[in-house]
C-alpha cells in the first residue's frame, strides 16, 4: 500500500483542524433513480464481493438488485482514508473515530438523513448517537448524523503460538525488550502499527503501568503525558522489525518473515488461522484500543443514490453478519447475532459484543482534553510529526 507524503499528511491534517460550512445546503429528502455506480474508501476485508472466498460476498446481491456499480479504493490508515476523502473522487469511506472527525468539521462529508435508511432502526442503541459520528456542527442546538455505523471491535495481540504456548498477558512483548517463550528475544521479531494513532496504544500502556502519569483518556494526553509516551515509543523502535499498515503485508511477515507478535486487527488473524498458520490473539491486562467505524457519505457524492443504497444494504442483518465473521468484528446490528450461518450464535459473544464499554475507541486528538485541564492536550498534527520523527529515529 502507498504510503502518503510528509507534506500531504500534514495538509490533510490542517484541514481537519478548520471548521467549515457544509457545502450542501441541506441532507437529500429522497432517493432517486441509481447512478450506475458507487465509489467507496473502504478499510482491507471491509467490501467483498467472493474473489477471497465465495462464501463471503455482499456486493453482487446489491449491484443486481440496485444496478449500481460497486468500486472500491482500499486504504491502510485514517490518514490515507481522510486524503483520498479530500480528492472528492468516492462517494463512501468506512471511517473510524480517528477520521471520522476530522472529515466533519473539515467539511468533506455530509449529514446523512436517516428517514431514507429504512434499517437504521436496528443499529445497535450504543452506536446510533455515538459523538465519532455524531455533531452539531452549524451550532443550533440539533445533532446531526454523519453517516451510518458500519463494525466495530479491538486492537487484538496477534502471536505465535508456537513461541508462546499460552496467551501473552501483557503488551510488554511489544514494547519492553526481553526473552519470549521459546528462549529467544523479542529483538526483530515484532511489529507496530504505522499510525500516528498508535501514540494511544503506548499511552494506554503506560496508564496500566506507570499510573503516575496521571493519564485516564490515551486519546487525551498534556504534554508530559505525550513525552512519556513517546519515549516508549523510542524504545519499541529497536524491537521492530516492520511498521506495518498493510493488513495483507503483515500477514505475509507472520508466514515467512519471522514475525511472532504484534498489535493487529481480528481480519489477519481470522485469515491466517483459515490457512493453518499457529496463529492466536489476545487482549492483555492493559486492555485495548478499537474502532467503531462509521459508512460517511462525501459533501458532494458523485452518486448519493446509489449511496443511500449502499448505507440500507450495509445495515442488513445478512450483511452484518457475514462481514462480523469475515473480519472478527462485531456487528452494529444486533439482529445480525442470530440465525447467520458464518457468524454463527455464538459469534458475537466470540467477537466482544459484551466488551463495548472495555475499549478505548479510536477518536482525534484534540487540544481540548475534555476535563478540567482545559486546551493543555497535545494535539492529532503534532501526534503525526512526532510519530513520523520517532519512526525515523529521533
Amino acid at each position: 500500500m502507498k504510503k502518503l507524503s510528509f507534506l500531504m499528511i500534514v495538509f490533510v491534517l490542517l484541514l481537519g483542524m478548520v471548521s467549515v460550512t457544509v457545502a450542501q445546503d441541506g441532507m437529500m429528502t429522497e432517493i432517486g433513480p441509481g447512478e450506475g455506480q458507487v465509489d467507496i474508501v473502504a478499510w482491507p476485508g471491509y467490501i467483498e464481493r467472493g474473489e477471497t472466498d465465495a462464501n463471503f460476498d455482499w456486493v453482487t446481491s446489491f449491484e443486481a438488485e440496485t444496478g449500481c456499480a460497486v468500486n472500491v479504493k482500499t486504504a491502510a490508515t485514517s490518514d490515507e482514508m481522510v486524503a483520498l476523502m479530500n480528492e472528492g473522487l468516492f462517494d463512501l469511506v468506512t471511517a473510524s473515530g480517528d477520521a471520522s472527525l476530522r472529515l466533519i468539521y473539515g467539511g468533506r462529508v455530509q449529514a446523512i438523513n436517516p428517514d431514507l435508511i429504512p434499517s437504521w432502526s436496528t443499529v445497535d442503541e450504543r452506536l446510533q448517537s455515538a459523538p465519532w459520528h455524531t455533531v452539531d456542527v452549524d451550532g443550533d442546538g440539533t445533532v446531526e448524523h454523519y453517516g451510518t455505523p458500519y463494525q466495530w471491535g479491538p486492537n487484538v495481540l496477534m502471536y505465535n503460538t508456537e513461541v508462546f504456548p499460552e496467551a501473552p498477558t501483557s503488551w510488554s512483548v511489544v514494547f519492553e525488550e526481553q526473552t519470549l517463550p521459546d528462549g529467544e528475544s523479542n529483538v526483530g521479531r515484532v511489529q507496530a502499527y504505522d499510525g500516528p494513532i498508535h501514540i494511544a496504544d503506548a499511552a494506554q500502556y503506560l496508564m496500566y503501568h506507570n499510573p503516575d502519569l496521571g493519564i485516564t483518556d490515551p486519546y487525551s494526553l498534556d504534554r508530559d503525558q505525550f513525552n512519556a509516551a513517546l519515549d516508549l515509543l523510542r524504545q519499541q523502535r529497536n524491537l521492530v522489525a516492520r511498521y506495518w499498515h498493510d493488513a495483507f503485508v503483515q500477514i505475509n511477515d507472520f508466514k515467512t518473515e519471522g514475525i511472532v507478535a504484534s498489535g493487529s486487527w481480528p481480519f489477519q488473524v481470522n485469515l491466517l488461522k483459515a490457512e493453518g498458520q499457529p496463529i492466536a490473539s489476545t487482549v492483555p491486562v492493559e486492555g485495548a484500543t478499537g474502532w467503531a467505524d462509521t459508512t460517511m457519505m462525501h459533501v458532494n457524492a458523485p452518486h448519493p443514490n446509489c449511496a443511500y443504497m449502499w448505507l440500507e444494504h450495509s445495515l442488513s442483518p445478512k450483511v452484518q453478519g457475514d462481514l462480523a465473521a469475515w473480519f472478527g468484528s462485531v456487528p452494529a446490528v444486533p439482529a445480525a447475532c442470530t440465525g447467520n450461518e458464518l457468524l454463527t450464535d455464538e459469534g458475537c459473544a466470540t467477537n466482544g459484543f459484551e466488551d463495548f464499554e472495555k475499549i478505548r475507541f479510536w477518536r482525534t486528538p484534540t487540544a481540548e482534553c475534555g476535563d478540567d485541564r482545559g486546551a493543555v492536550c497535545v494535539p492529532y498534527y503534532e501526534w503525526v510529526t512526532s510519530y513520523i520523527a520517532v519512526i525515523g529515529g529521533r
